[in-house]
C-alpha cells in the first residue's frame, strides 16, 4: 500500500471539475501481466507508481470499456500546466529516441543554455528513461519522466521535467513519492479552471 498515492488520489477527486472524475469513476487499474511486463523492461520502476498504474491504468485518450477518457491528472514544476498518466501499454509502446541528449542536440548541445540541468547524465539514452506522463498538448511542449541513470549528484528513480522551445532537461524531485507529495504540497495548483479546460 502506498500511501502518498492514497492521499495524492483523494485530494485530486476533492479538487478535479465534476465531470473528470465521471470518467476516472471509469477507469480501472492496470493487471498484474501488464505489471511484470512493465517492471520486466524498468526493474527499478518505483513501487509508488505501480500503486498508482493499479488504482487508474492511464488517463491519456486512455479507453475503458465503452468509454475514452483523458483527464489531466499530474503537475510539474511548469505552474497551472496539467499532464495526462499514461497507461502500462502506452509506456511500453513509447518509441523514445534511442540517442543521448548530446547525440540528438549534436552541435547545438552546447548553444543551448540551461539545456542538461543537475543530476542528468547527458551520455544515457534516453530510451533508458520511464516515459510516465505527457502534457496537455500530447506532449509536443512537455513530457515527464522516471531517470535511473543519474549523473553524480542525482538520484536514481528522479523525475525529469522535458520543456521545449527553448528545450530543457530539469530534475524537478528526486523520487516518485516525492513528485506526488510536492503536487500535495502545492495543493494540486496544475488542476485548470472549467473555462480553461475547454481549451483542450
Amino acid at each position: 500500500m502506498s500511501t502518498i498515492v492514497d492521499q495524492f488520489l483523494k485530494g485530486l477527486k476533492e479538487r478535479l471539475p465534476e465531470e473528470d472524475n465521471e470518467d476516472l469513476s471509469y477507469a480501472v487499474g492496470a493487471t498484474d501481466e501488464e505489471i511484470a511486463r512493465l517492471k520486466e523492461r524498468y526493474p527499478q520502476t518505483p513501487d509508488s507508481l505501480v500503486y498508482l498504474l493499479k488504482q487508474i491504468n492511464g488517463t491519456y485518450h486512455q479507453k475503458y470499456g465503452d468509454r475514452k477518457i483523458a483527464v489531466l491528472m499530474l503537475g510539474s514544476d511548469v505552474g497551472e500546466y496539467p499532464y495526462y498518466l499514461k497507461s502500462v501499454d502506452q509506456i511500453l509502446k513509447e518509441k523514445m529516441y534511442n540517442e543521448s541528449i548530446r547525440e540528438r542536440y549534436d552541435t547545438y548541445f552546447d548553444e543551448i543554455s540551461e539545456l542538461v540541468g543537475e543530476g542528468i547524465d547527458p551520455d544515457v539514452p534516453v530510451q533508458s528513461w520511464l516515459h510516465f506522463s505527457d502534457c496537455m498538448n500530447n506532449g509536443g511542449t512537455s513530457s515527464l519522466y522516471i531517470d535511473f541513470n543519474p549523473a553524480p549528484g542525482g538520484t536514481p528513480g528522479q523525475i525529469v521535467r522535458f520543456l521545449h522551445d527553448p528545450d530543457s532537461y530539469k530534475v524537478i524531485a528526486p523520487s516518485f513519492d516525492q513528485y506526488l507529495q510536492d503536487l500535495v504540497d502545492k495543493d494540486y495548483d496544475f488542476i485548470l479552471e472549467e473555462d480553461e479546460d475547454d481549451l483542450y
